[in-house]
């Protein structure tokens, strides 16, 4: 079998970065993991070519020459993954899909066109699908209840990437999360028992990115890396020694909950192991609205104190927020925003509420007829950060718009964003002895900061002197942090652009500009 691998464009989002890309010389953030590790589940004597529609496009001689085109996908690359499904059907090519959106959202891909749904986790369904093929089946879609032990998980094809297109690398230690957040699809596609990989087979994943010549950052993509507390530790306690032996070539950051500030070993071992940041899931200082949502793990020590005691132990703070939930209170994008300045989170994530497929949020708002209906063609599809809700709030949408909008625009206003970035940084112990990052890939660092000193040194009048001030200060106090404050005011010039994509899109779906209440979208949000 020939087959033609292909991973979907994103649009533009928060996580997307483009100017900074831009400025770096990338194409793109993350590689996708998932489906490079499918290509290693693929029998050896298939021919595969393998293409990032992020990074590059394949051509019509790779549509040419493929028996099969397969793809993975979430929610976000909706668009495109369409397009490509029906693309392969109108060629004549049988089309393979899975993936976290065709798992949540099957009969979407179905309707597109698709020959065989390769469903859940695909060490199990892969063998499946491809049993089948053998048989001549057609079509088919392939399930299953049971969850693989990640530790029989093959070396994903990272020989097929383009290393030099990307900002990060990925890996993954372990899937699934202990808990129970009511709006979370996470323990929906992989389980609330979190299975971890082996340290060592961990240890060769790095080892081969090693070898391929990566050097740089590396983003452990699990959706909660301290979901196994005691697995983590063993895996850190080896890798420690491994990045010492090699004079820590890859930085880490990850994903993890808010308790990670309970376990001083935990944050000891992380900040040892070569790990600069953490993305935190916060969502929002609202007690009430943490308990509606069984974010209860949140509610167990002061969120503000948690998160200067990550910063104390050497960590950076990425974090999520989330506006629109149940019984929420008016004020609450305020709210959030005095929390964001108060912890210095330099790129506060902030998003409004959707219920995803197949969710408990989902599951009660279904219960409760909530769930919006489009024109009577069923319920309306989950969006991006900018969508409004697709159920019936408790509070007016226009007021929880109006909250967002603010939110975002303020947040992101370029002499505070600077500012937190600074403060964070400043918040931030470093480790003893070395640097605390290597913020850019290999390469790539001289001419982002080169067209980030010509931006924000010379041509944006209104940080012109705050940009010098600040760079004075980072270099007098925190030197060992200069890489990573300049990495945090160069994503700034993708932020200031994507706040006005933010307020255009919701001005968009309401008929007017909730901060001004103008039918008439003003023209700097255009």
């Amino acid at each position: 079998m020939k087959a033609l691998l292909l991973y979907p464009r994103f649009p533009q989002s928060f996580w997307s970065y483009d100017r900074f890309m831009d400025m770096a010389g990338l194409k793109a953030v993350m590689p996708p993991l998932g489906i490079i590790t499918v290509a290693a589940l693929l029998p050896k004597n298939w021919e595969i070519r393998f293409y990032d529609r992020n990074v590059s496009e394949e051509t019509a001689a790779d549509w040419e020459w493929c028996d099969i085109v397969i793809l993975s996908a979430m929610l976000a690359q909706r668009a495109d993954f369409h397009f490509l499904i029906q693309k392969a059907a109108k060629l004549g090519k049988k089309v393979a899909v899975g993936g976290p959106y065709p798992t949540s959202v099957p009969e979407d891909a179905l309707d597109s066109g698709a020959d065989y749904l390769v469903l859940d986790e695909g060490e199990i369904t892969v063998p499946l699908w491809l049993e089948a093929i053998d048989r001549g089946e057609e079509r088919g879609i392939f399930r299953t209840c049971e969850k693989p032990d990640v530790t029989q998980s093959p070396m994903p094809r990272f020989d097929l990437l383009k290393l030099d297109a990307y900002f990060t690398m990925a890996i993954q230690f372990s899937r699934g999360c202990p808990f129970n957040c009511e709006f979370c699809d996470i323990i929906n596609l992989y389980g609330r028992k979190p299975r971890t990989k082996e340290p060592q087979q961990t240890l060769a994943e790095l080892q081969y990115l090693y070898d391929l010549g990566w050097r740089g950052t590396i983003f452990i993509v699990d959706d909660n890396f301290i979901g196994n507390q005691r697995n983590v530790k063993r895996l850190l306690r080896e890798l420690i020694p491994w990045m010492e032996s090699r004079r820590y070539p890859f930085t880490f950051l990850t994903e993890a909950s808010v308790n990670l500030a309970e376990d001083d070993e935990l944050l000891d071992l992380m900040v040892k192991a070569g790990f600069w940041a953490v993305f935190l899931g916060i969502e929002t200082p609202d007690e009430e609205s943490l308990k509606v949502t069984h974010k209860f793990q949140n509610t167990r020590s002061p969120l503000t104190a948690a998160c200067e005691k990550i910063n104390r132990a050497g960590l950076l703070i990425y974090a999520g927020f989330i506006i629109g939930f149940d019984g929420e209170k008016a004020g609450a994008g305020d709210r959030i925003q005095a929390f964001v300045e108060e912890t210095s989170i330099p790129q506060p994530m902030l998003g409004i509420l959707q219920a995803l497929p197949n969710t408990a949020l989902w599951q009660r708002l279904q219960q409760e007829q909530r769930l919006q209906e489009n024109n009577g063609k069923g319920i309306v599809e989950t969006g991006d950060q900018n969508t409004l809700m697709n159920f019936i709030p408790s509070r007016p949408i226009a007021e929880v718009a109006k909250e967002y909008v603010e939110g975002f625009w303020q947040m992101y206003e370029p002499q505070r964003y600077l500012q937190r970035c600074l403060q964070q940084c400043l918040n931030i112990a470093p480790p003893i002895g070395r640097k605390q990052n290597m913020y850019f890939p290999a390469g790539k660092g001289f001419k982002l900061v080169a067209q980030l000193i010509w931006k924000q040194g010379l041509q944006r009048r209104e940080i012109r002197s705050q940009f010098w001030q600040q760079l004075w200060q980072i270099i007098r106090q925190k030197p060992q942090l200069l890489n990573m404050y300049l990495g945090l005011c160069a994503a700034g010039e993708h932020f200031w652009e994507y706040r006005r994509l933010a307020r255009e899109k919701i001005c968009q779906q309401l008929g007017y500009d909730p901060l001004t209440a103008n039918p008439r979208v003003m023209a700097e949000a255009r």
